[in-house]
């Protein structure tokens, strides 16, 4: 059987219009930018390297953010347009021999590597569509198999990413309930739950 290999996909584009214009890949969490604490998390739940997508204040994160060797850093000029512009920049940066990736967004702080270790071990080939549940509740990240990605690049538009996809194909529920929390940032009234000022 060919080797599996899932880098992470992370989507850490957005401009934080919510957040009064703070890019959330800036948000400082836990003594760094959380754009570096998603890299960290994927890394240490064992992806293959990673891909992050950056658009607001790109060339501040990239002065600010370490990323390790094996992480590529990729400009998506298109990310006001919504999700699925980044998505695609994303996929297209993918290193080759990807058999599927593991789609995680910046704004997820409490994803943690050991639901990134659930999902990629739920990965058995390129066919692959699988999810984190939380309570029943399918949620991120996301792990979504090379065979699906054209049709990806065929139907990902605004901010939809890949629902239109998860939405005409079987998803595995992995249970990450007692692993992670997948409340993402939106608004100032979420970030003194993460200790964000």
């Amino acid at each position: 059987m060919a080797e599996l290999r899932v880098p992470a996909l992370v989507l850490a584009a957005g401009g934080g219009s919510r957040l009064g214009g703070r890019p959330k890949a800036l948000l400082p969490y836990r003594g760094r930018p959380l754009l570096e604490h998603a890299l960290a998390t994927a890394r240490a739940g064992g992806c293959a390297g990673a891909v992050a997508v950056l658009g607001a204040a790109a060339a501040e994160v990239r002065a600010r953010v370490r990323a390790a060797d094996d992480c590529r850093l990729v400009d998506n000029p298109g990310w006001p347009t919504g999700m699925a512009s980044s998505l695609l920049a994303g996929l297209a940066a993918l290193p080759p021999g990807t058999t599927a990736a593991l789609v995680l967004l910046v704004d997820t702080p409490g994803v943690t590597p050991e639901a990134v270790r659930l999902l990629l071990a739920a990965h058995t080939g390129p066919a692959d569509l699988a999810a984190a549940a939380y309570a029943g509740r399918r949620a991120h990240p996301v792990l979504i198999g090379a065979a699906h990605f054209p049709f990806l690049r065929a139907t990902a538009t605004g901010d939809a990413g890949a629902r239109r996809l998860l939405a005409s194909r079987p998803v595995a529920l992995v249970d990450c309930t007692d692993a992670a929390v997948p409340d993402d940032l939106d608004t100032p009234a979420d970030l003194p739950r993460w200790g964000i000022a």
